[in-house]
Parts: structure tokens; sequence; C-alpha cells
């Protein structure tokens, strides 16, 4: 049989556009299969812009603490596409990834059908098939259209905080984008609905109440903060005090309410709760790096790297840096030519010292160095180029020796960053 990465390549010329929302290819392809959807162990689906896969890590991690076996489906992979794909607590191991793959490659018959919506597929097979007690699904984009939008009842939804982005495939405005993501709503299910702008949270309360699904609404039915450096959630079933979440950033405490507000929908308790926000662990979301050849290339620099890329995410890692013990602040960005760049870089001004810009290697969207550069500057930080990010984090290295090193813009460079740092 091929590897995986063989499949995966020619399953990326089955469609011209590597994005194109519809369900009916996805819905032809899983009834070739004999509908594996249809037999998943519970689902919680989770939709939203920012937050989604740091909310799934939460969850999964105060499931897991409870002796459950749980199946997780994220994109995109930082690495290896193996990451995607969860199977009852362990990766999905090569041999049973170009399976499925190969399986569902047959199935389909050569008829166009996009990357994501194959390998989605592949996953729901693979869930099918792999005993476990709960599923995680992350939706792709939006939420309505998604490939993972096809499990009729799911256990339970989740929407984390809705902001701008993707607005080509999704709608110009919050309005627009939070009615894509609210399509994850199904009749009878409940939703946890994470802190949302006031046309966001209008629009999901509307469409909940069309389908008739119960919400768990921040601000109105569970409540998280901080408060002496411990995490304090309440909902209607009392109050908890807990640890901070191990995942650092202040949006984090967000992220873990929707986490707890979810499992205790699902009927757990105190065990899963402390696991979920002391247990969680995911990769580019202001991870701190301590090994491999880039810090040993700049051992007194505390280097970070977070693959936030839009506006909210910009903001979030402002907050988190003003939070953080006093250094010197430089950012070694790379973005795609499909973000806001200009609304990332605006909240960051004030927090950084200068940033050296760089393209994302082997991306035909990389926005170029320059671009990223002028951005920068028109958002008031001092920028220059580099050519790549070993290069500019020598550079930084050369001037200000004990820097915090934040490499960030783009979950692509992020992947590329751990490859090389092993």
């Amino acid at each position: 049989m091929a590897t995986s990465d063989a499949i995966l390549t020619r399953m990326m010329a089955l469609h011209p556009k590597i994005i194109d929302l519809t369900l009916d290819r996805v819905w032809r392809l899983l009834a070739a299969l004999g509908h594996p959807e249809r037999s998943l162990p519970p689902v919680v689906h989770i939709a939203g812009t920012n937050g989604k896969g740091s909310t799934l890590a939460m969850l999964r991690a105060g499931l897991e603490a409870t002796g459950a076996r749980v199946h997780a489906y994220t994109s995109p992979h930082l690495v290896r596409f193996h990451e995607r794909i969860r199977l009852a607590d362990s990766l999905i191991d090569e041999a049973a990834l170009a399976a499925v793959l190969d399986e569902c490659e047959a199935a389909n018959g050569g008829a166009p059908i996009t990357y994501f919506e194959i390998t989605t597929c592949a996953a729901l097979l693979a869930f099918a098939r792999t005993p476990a007690e709960w599923t995680l699904l992350e939706v792709g984009l939006g939420g309505r259209l998604d490939a993972t939008n096809v499990v009729e009842t799911p256990a339970l939804c989740v929407i984390t905080p809705v902001s701008m982005d993707h607005q080509q495939y999704l709608g110009e405005s919050l309005a627009e984008i939070a009615g894509e993501k609210a399509g994850i709503l199904k009749r009878g299910v409940t939703c946890v609905v994470g802190p949302q702008q006031e046309p966001a949270l209008a629009v999901i309360e509307a469409r909940a109440a069309r389908v008739g699904a119960p919400l768990l609404v921040h601000g109105q039915h569970w409540h998280a903060w901080e408060e002496r450096g411990r995490l304090v959630f309440q909902d209607e079933h009392g109050l908890m005090d807990l640890p901070l979440p191990n995942l650092p950033g202040a949006h984090q405490i967000d992220n873990a309410g929707a986490a707890l507000a979810a499992l205790r929908a699902l009927g757990q308790g105190a065990a899963a709760a402390e696991a979920a926000v002391t247990g969680a662990e995911w990769p580019a979301r202001m991870q701190r790096l301590r090994r491999g050849p880039l810090v040993d290339a700049a051992p007194a620099v505390e280097l970070w790297l977070d693959g936030g890329h839009n506006p909210a995410a910009g903001a979030a890692l402002a907050q988190t840096l003003a939070r953080m013990p006093q250094r010197p602040v430089h950012l070694i960005c790379g973005m795609l030519n499909t973000k806001d760049v200009a609304g990332f870089m605006r909240p960051l001004a004030g927090h950084v010292a200068a940033l050296r810009a760089v393209s994302v290697p082997g991306e035909a969207a990389t926005l170029p160095a320059a671009a990223t550069c002028a951005a920068a500057r028109a958002a008031g930080i001092a920028a220059e180029c580099a050519e790549n990010v070993a290069d500019a984090l020598s550079a930084i290295a050369a001037q200000e020796p004990a820097a915090r090193v934040v490499i960030c813009g783009s979950l692509y460079l992020a992947g590329k960053v751990l490859a090389e740092n092993g």
C-alpha cells in the first residue's frame, strides 16, 4: 500500500480549489463508505473563530482523566498530518492512516472532492471502527457547510468566540460569520456559547430559538474569571475554585470556562474539571520553546511560538504579553496574504520593541516579508525584514541577548518552526 503522504498528495489534486464549502460531496462519499458518521461514539462538535483547539484540548484532558477513551479531530496539522486524527488517546499510526485514506480514495472513485472533505471522511471512518467513549470534532472552517457538520445528533455543541476571519468564505460582517458558525446547532442539542460580541450572540440566539437548541451562554448561564491566582468557575450547579489553565494567556480563562461548562453539561465532575485546566497541551498557542537548535543558538533568549493570525488573536497575544514579567519583546512574524495583517498588528504596537518579518517558507499564499514589514511600520512597530526565522533570531540575540522573542503570525509558520526545531 502507498504511504499516507503519497495518498494525501493524490488527494490534493481531486478538486481545483482548496476550499469549496458544500456538503454534497461529503454526503456522497459517506454513503459510499456505509455512513460511518452514524456509528461514532457520542460527539462534541466545536465551532468558533478563536479558541476551538484550546477548548478541545482542555475537554479532552478532562474526559481522559475520567478513564474515558477520546477520539479527537483537529486542523490544520503543524508538522505531520497524523496530528489531525487522535484515535482513543493516541495519534493515528501510519498503517491505520494509510488504510483509511486508501479506502476513501477507492470509494471516491476519482470524483471531485476537496482535500479537507475526503480526509474528514477518513477520520470519521477511523473513529467509527475504533471503540471509544467520546468523539471531539473541531470544525475546519465556518460550520454550516463544513465537512464535520454531518452528525445528526451530537451529544453537545460548543461555539467559542466569533470574530472576523476568512471573510472571503464566511461573509463580510460579524453577524454573517456567526450565522455560519451557528449552522452546527441541532434540534434539542445543548450548545455551550463562549464570550461573544453582541451581533454574533444575537445571531446564535436567534438560530438556537429557530431550531430548538438549548444554550448555555457565557455571562448568563456560566461565568469564569481569575481571582487571586486561581480560576473561578460558576454556573447553576455551583462554584469551582481551580488552578489557572496551564495554557498561557488571559484568553485561556474564557476557553477553560467553555470547556468546564461543556464538561458539566456532559455530566462530568470535579476530577475532570481540574484535569481540564491542568492537563491540556496545545502546541503553538503561546508555547515556550525550551530545547532544539533555535534555543541552542540563542540560549539567553526567552523563546515563544504562537500561531494566532487574525485581529482577535493579535489582541489576545498583546494581552498575554502585557501580563508577563517585563523583558524587551521582539516579534518574528510571517503571515499569509489572506489575513488581516493590519488588524493583527494594531493591538501589538504598544507591547513590542521591534519586529522582524519573514516569508512563510514553502507556502504559495505567504505574504512577502516586505509587506509584513510595511504593515508593522504602519501600525507603529519598528520593523525590518529577515531571510528566515534563524537569521531573525540571531540578529535579535546579537542586539538584545535577554529578549523575549515571539515567533507569530501563522500556524503554517509555527509548523515549519516546530519541524526545523525538532
